[in-house]
């Protein structure tokens, strides 16, 4: 497998960003000496314990509800086998190989923190599996909180259950020979710490971060373009006035919409031809500003996580000094609570985009053809295009209702509170599509739009946008399959970074 480059988990932060190198670049990864004495000292306490027959929970005793059952030293690598068989039980389609990655990344994190006692030869080979590309078939459904997507993972480790590997599904088995390598045999607490803490919410998380921050970028950018399209009066973007409402996020905004705008012919021509315009269009700051302060908010959540123990029981001390604390750290309500806060600014992403899609297209109110086709009537032009993006927006309102308020009981009445963590996280995903083909389509408008405007000159970030697109998708004439048009637009902004498009604007 092609990898770009190497990332090294060590004694300092681990970084939301590595977790996306390692899982959407195939950055390969390593341990430093001191995560891996770490390692080793967790796993000699689990030894120790083991040899010393103290009774310990998910090392001598069953787990959840099971917690005063003891279990034999004879069974306890049974039962990280069996704990691993029984949780692995999720349905659904299966998660995409970049999500996959990251949380085995993520786990591989937690488990080098040198608190849960996890075998290294574990370690190693989720590290192996991961520089090999053998990605484990996980299915997307099935957690409250954790549990079920690791347990698919950790059967794949011991050669049960599918993978992808060289773009083929496979076995596990097939596929660890074919790589040169072997299962592993679990020994006690294995299982355990295999399916236990947060890995999966945080390594779905950091992949969603990522597609978060990529996106507000793009809204800039297209909200820009439409700005200029609906001759919008540019006073209201001045830094004097932005500075007198000081959030960082906003700021940015209107630094990058400026930015875009920069010797705008179009803008400076419509200067005064109102005295303020609607709020979609002069609010862009403050509305997509406030969005990315909650993307900034969630990200030092999720950077939390990634670099906090996360099992349960935590192993502390050493061989000779040890303590083992059953806690709550596998707890997510931080990340799952970080998650909703993302799906409700990534709503409103998509629903001031659609605000001024509708604008565009509205006669009434764009001073532009009738939907921005010259020949309206015989041409429905892009009137229908705007429903859809109604529509998307409407299910981004039903995405951005809390998860984390939701709750079960499970485990007979041991597990009485649950994060929803995984649940909250995955629905961030669903939002994100949407809100990146509402930003499609409102692109698709606004560079119409400047297909009226042809003797004028626009912003240096603006033009470059619109000439880029040109470069895969004609101007709209007359009536035509527009769908292919709006995923092909879609795959473009999802594809390609906003740097890209318009450097050398200087962008936040």
């Amino acid at each position: 497998m092609k990898q770009d480059h190497s990332i090294l988990f060590d004694d300092k932060h681990i970084h939301w960003q590595d977790i996306v190198a390692i899982a959407k670049h195939n950055a390969s990864l390593e341990l430093s000496d001191d995560r891996q004495k770490k390692l080793r000292n967790a796993r000699n306490i689990v030894d120790k314990i083991v040899e010393s027959g103290d009774r310990a929970y998910g090392i001598s005793t069953g787990l959840g509800a099971l917690c005063s059952v003891t279990i034999s030293r004879e069974q306890q690598s049974t039962l990280s086998t069996r704990v691993l068989l029984s949780h692995a039980c999720g349905v659904g389609e299966s998660l995409n190989i970049s999500q996959t990655r990251a949380i085995m990344a993520c786990a591989i994190a937690n488990f080098s923190k040198g608190h849960s006692g996890i075998s290294p030869s574990i370690v190693e080979l989720l590290i192996d599996f991961l520089n090999n590309g053998i990605t484990p078939d996980v299915p997307k459904q099935g957690s409250v909180g954790y549990l079920t997507h690791m347990a698919h993972i950790g059967i794949c480790l011991i050669g049960i259950g599918e993978v992808i590997y060289k773009g083929e599904r496979t076995t596990a088995k097939d596929a660890i020979a074919a790589a040169g390598l072997k299962p592993v045999t679990l020994g006690a607490k294995d299982g355990l710490s295999l399916v236990n803490g947060t890995p999966c919410m945080t390594g779905l998380a950091c992949i969603a971060l990522d597609d978060c921050q990529h996106l507000a970028q793009w809204a800039d950018l297209i909200s820009a373009m439409s700005f200029e399209a609906l001759g919008g009066q540019i006073s209201c973007m001045d830094d004097n006035v932005i500075q007198l409402k000081p959030y960082p996020g906003q700021i940015n905004v209107a630094n990058n919409i400026r930015s875009f705008l920069n010797k705008s012919q179009v803008i400076k021509n419509r200067k005064g031809i109102r005295t303020q315009d609607a709020l979609s269009l002069r609010s862009i700051p403050q509305i997509h500003g406030a969005c990315r302060d909650q993307i900034e908010f969630a990200s030092k959540q999720i950077l939390i996580e990634l670099n906090s123990a996360t099992d349960n029981p935590l192993v502390m001390g050493t061989p000779d000094d040890y303590q083992v604390i059953s806690q709550a750290n596998p707890h997510g309500e931080a990340i799952s609570m970080a998650c909703d806060q993302l799906a409700i600014a990534i709503h409103e992403f998509s629903s001031v985009a659609e605000r001024r899609s509708d604008r565009l297209v509205n006669p009434l109110v764009s001073g532009l053809p009738a939907f921005l086709v010259a020949d309206s009537g015989v041409n429905s032009g892009m009137m229908i295009a705007q429903y859809v993006s109604a529509s998307l927006v409407s299910e981004n309102r039903r995405h951005a209702q809390p998860v984390s308020t939701d709750n079960f009981v499970t485990s007979a009445l041991q597990e009485d509170h649950l994060s929803m963590g995984t649940s909250s996280a995955l629905r961030l995903y669903d939002a994100l599509d949407n809100s990146f083909r509402v930003l499609a389509i409102e692109y698709l408008f606004a560079a119409q739009a400047f297909e009226f405007f042809k003797d004028e000159s626009f912003g240096e970030g603006t033009s470059k946008a619109w000439s880029w697109l040109r470069q895969h998708i004609a101007p709209y004439h007359e009536d035509r399959w527009l769908s292919p048009e709006i995923e092909r637009c879609h795959q473009l902004i999802r594809q390609h970074k906003v740097e890209q498009v318009t450097k050398p604007c200087h962008l936040i």
